[in-house]
């Protein structure tokens, strides 16, 4: 259920329609004027070709029309008219990948169905980023600010052979500009609504033939679009900047050394949570567990925090160097790099300001990786190879932590047990006058887990020309990877609490017999009489959202493992050319992933997964119609795919990683045409049908045979127009358009809040979304001023739900995506 906001548009788009309108009005009086005073066009100009795209998927240097992968690229053009700050702001217009970046410190990544909630430090990315061929890792590390980037290659399909780990799904490579040997530098400055302001620069400096440096700054910040119904502040402001420094220095003719450091500051709210359960006036509360079929629309509905410090932080910094040696016989070059973040991740739960229903949850990460790589290749008149090893070393600690008070625990406690324990103890204080305050205070219980990983890596790819249009390719990567893993589940902690249960005690008012039922505890009960006494000692242990039997019976107690994967990973290619415009490719790529533990279950591992994918496809570039497409039809088995899901078969929901089987084919495409001088056009589709093979949810739901919950269709489309004013510059206008599909859901989907259909709106409907941006740029093409408009029609849409309180406190919270942004760009290159 797509929501325009037609209320509000006037406002919303004021500034910028009237800055498109004026700049339209303007144009063809500014090209009359052009033509007036230039000289007559010569007879036969110069066509404009279609600029040829030049890849490094393949760990070579090869135009995309070459290589034998599904693979699309979005360009600096793209990053520019989009506005994109970072890759969570481009994936709609990459069918088949989508990026989950409102909570940019635990990002996640899908490509062609397949995703790994980056939850837990326990598993590893499907998807793995890569930028300059060096690992980023988990995703606390990988949805970063754009600097200085060139291009980004998404290659679709297993790539372990030649990326390596943590690619069974595909990669998406990040390609920066290098040093160059000109004196070079650009400013800009991006005003928008909601309190945008973005600024950006960089500078290039040569040192004489052999040395260059390339400086990069960013600074950005939003006053936010969403405000606290009660207190009027803004729920989703926040604040960001990176800088990239980088040095290349030729050593002698043959050697090459790159040297970069990047460096970011985040600071925002976390994500904003909207209570969608209609609560009773207080201090009553709502039924435990809430009951979806009264779930309110999210966009009719206040949206609340009561979380005193909900914010998202992250500080990141890396180095990498790269050496590069040419022998007559081929390259050797060295990749070393280093990376860590820090991130804090304080999010609203329930979606309410009320302090009986209170649920927050923490992330806290610390994760330093090292890599080290190292490459031959070479070519001879029949062969292209490329060899090498590679070392990866991370060493990470995760802290997931729940936040409670002594209101909500007492809200849950009646909820589960019938029984408001405090509420009970409370009137009990009361009736003796007793002076204690059982309610108002802060209740935490945590789990530490910590992991130090270490992989090796060998790997070699060659490519035979066979004849003069077949190619043979043959590739093997062997990998190794080592694992140690802890656990801690501390005691919860509510002292001022536990100060207030002491007091009661030493006046007599506890213990108190309960049940044993009531709180499935009867196997405590020693003398048989049905009951448990309930102490401070036992308050003190009792613990609500780690309280699984496993995790209960190792509280306090540092649990330890340790395991080992190992897995060929090959790829084999046959390209084909018919002719010099087409190429006829299929290929088998195996991919390959790690296995893992389970952070919340201490001693709990998995299998590492493994992909089968099977692919045919055509590339043309047909150079006379200006035309290149490429189309492709994949098929790939997947197995003991793992995930994160919430596992709600218990009265207190849970993480755990589950692993499942699951198959799919699809159909990928993708075409770009300069229709005339002026216009140019492009267009990418996938089609997927992905099924679960054999899978039983951890709440005793069997999927298997029904779908993974991902679309048929996704598409995106894109055009640009540039008219040409002599004198005074010129003028362009682009239009971006995505559209993806309506979710398959399954049996298993509204227990996830990621796919359904409920009384007043729908998760995982088709979404459809349109850019706009009209740029002049001035004859020199040193000034332009762009006005921009992102998602220009105002649709809105339900992202998933929060589902951790549904059982606990009786809330469900949602989240919903982002409005309509405009604004304007001024831009200065030298």
């Amino acid at each position: 259920m797509g929501k325009g906001n037609s209320m509000t548009y006037n406002r919303l788009t004021r500034g910028v329609r009237n800055a498109l309108l004026t700049s339209l009005l303007a144009s063809p009086a500014l090209a009359a004027q052009a033509q007036q005073s230039q000289p007559p066009a010569p007879a036969q100009a110069e066509a404009i070709e279609l600029d040829r795209i030049v890849v490094t998927a393949q760990s070579r240097e090869q135009e995309l029309k070459d290589v034998p992968i599904a693979l699309q690229v979005v360009g600096e053009n793209v990053i520019e008219q989009t506005m994109a700050e970072n890759l969570g702001d481009l994936d709609s217009f990459v069918p088949g990948l989508s990026i989950s970046d409102d909570q940019p410190t635990q990002a996640g990544f899908k490509l062609r169905g397949l995703s790994t909630g980056d939850f837990g430090i326990g598993t590893d990315p499907t998807v793995g980023v890569y930028v300059d061929g060096v690992y980023a890792g988990r995703g606390g590390g990988t949805v970063l600010p754009f600097l200085d980037v060139e291009r980004i290659e998404v290659l679709k399909g297993p790539q372990g052979t030649l990326f390596g780990r943590n690619t069974a799904a595909g990669a998406v490579s990040i390609v920066t500009k290098r040093p160059g040997n000109e004196l070079e530098g650009r400013a800009r400055v991006r005003m928008g609504n909601y309190g945008k302001q973005y600024f950006d620069g960089m500078l290039n400096l040569p040192a004489g033939e052999t040395t260059a440096f390339r400086i990069n700054a960013m600074s950005s910040q939003t006053d936010g679009w969403m405000k606290d119904a009660a207190t009027g502040k803004p729920l989703d402001d926040g604040r960001n900047w990176a800088t990239r420094a980088a040095l290349r220095w030729d050593i002698g003719d043959n050697t090459q050394m790159l040297l970069s450091w990047d460096h970011e500051d985040l600071d925002q709210r976390s994500r904003p949570a909207i209570g969608i359960v209609a609560l009773p006036p207080a201090p009553d509360v709502p039924p435990v567990p809430a009951d979806p079929a009264r779930y309110q629309d999210p966009f009719g509905h206040a949206a609340y925090t009561d979380v005193p410090d909900n914010d998202e932080t992250r500080k990141f910094d890396g180095a990498t160097l790269i050496l590069d040696h040419a022998f007559e016989w081929g390259h050797l070059s060295s990749m070393t790099s280093w990376r860590t973040f820090d991130t804090y991740n304080r999010a609203e739960e329930d979606g309410t300001n009320r302090r009986e229903l209170y649920l927050d949850t923490i992330n806290i990460e610390d994760n330093t990786t090292w890599y080290q790589e190292f490459k031959f290749s070479g070519n001879t008149e029949r062969l292209d190879w490329v060899a090498g090893a590679s070392w990866f070393q991370e060493k990470a600690s995760q802290s997931s932590v729940v936040d409670l008070t002594s209101d909500s625990i007492n809200t849950a406690a009646a909820g589960l047990y019938g029984m408001p324990l405090f509420g009970m103890l409370q009137q009990a204080a009361d009736f003796y006058g007793i002076p204690v305050q059982l309610f108002g205070h802060p209740w935490r219980e945590s789990y530490d887990n910590t992991v130090d990983a270490t992989a090796y890596a060998a790997f070699g790819d060659v490519i035979w020309h066979a004849t003069d249009k077949l190619n043979l390719t043959f590739g093997l990567r062997y990998t190794r990877d080592e694992k140690k893993f802890t656990w801690f589940n501390d005691y919860h902690r509510a002292d001022a609490l536990n100060q207030a249960l002491q007091t009661l005690e030493q006046y007599g008012v506890l213990p108190q017999p309960v049940p044993c039922e009531a709180l499935g505890l009867c196997a405590m009960d020693e003398d048989g009489d049905g009951l448990i006494p309930i102490d401070a000692a036992f308050l003190a242990g009792f613990d609500l959202a780690f309280s699984d039997p496993v995790s209960m019976a190792n509280k306090g107690v540092t649990n330890r493992a340790r395991n080992a994967w190992s897995d060929w990973s090959p790829r084999l290619v046959v390209d084909y050319h018919p002719s010099e415009d087409t190429m006829l490719f299929a290929s088998v790529a195996k991919g390959y992933k790690a296995g893992g533990y389970n952070v919340f279950s201490p001693g709990a591992a998995f299998d590492n997964e493994s992909v089968w994918n099977f692919e045919a496809g055509i590339k043309r570039d047909l150079r006379e119609l200006r035309i290149q497409y490429e189309a492709s039809a994949f098929y790939y088995v997947y197995d003991n795919r793992q995930a994160i899901r919430l596992d709600t078969s218990a009265d207190i929901p849970r993480y755990v990683v589950s692993t499942s089987d699951l198959t799919a084919r699809g159909v990928d495409f993708s075409a770009r045409w300069q229709a005339t001088d002026r216009l140019s056009m492009d267009l990418a589709v996938e089609w997927i049908d992905s099924t679960y093979k054999d899978f039983v949810t951890p709440d005793g739901i069997d999927l298997s045979g029904q779908p993974t919950g991902e679309a048929n269709l996704s598409f995106a489309a894109g055009a640009a127009y540039t008219v040409p004013l002599g004198a005074y510059g010129d003028l362009m206008f682009s239009a971006r358009h995505s559209y993806g599909g309506r979710g398959r859901c399954n049996s298993g989907s509204s227990s996830q809040g990621n796919c359904g259909r409920y009384a007043t709106f729908t998760i995982g409907e088709e979404r459809n979304r349109t850019d706009l941006y009209l740029r002049w740029r001035s004859p020199s093409t040193q000034w332009s001023v762009a006005a921009y408009v992102n998602n220009a029609f105002d649709n809105r849409y339900v992202n998933g739900l929060y589902t951790y309180g549904t059982t606990v406190v009786g809330t469900t919270a949602a989240g919903i995506s982002e409005p309509r942004f405009y604004g304007m760009e001024l831009m200065y290159r030298f």
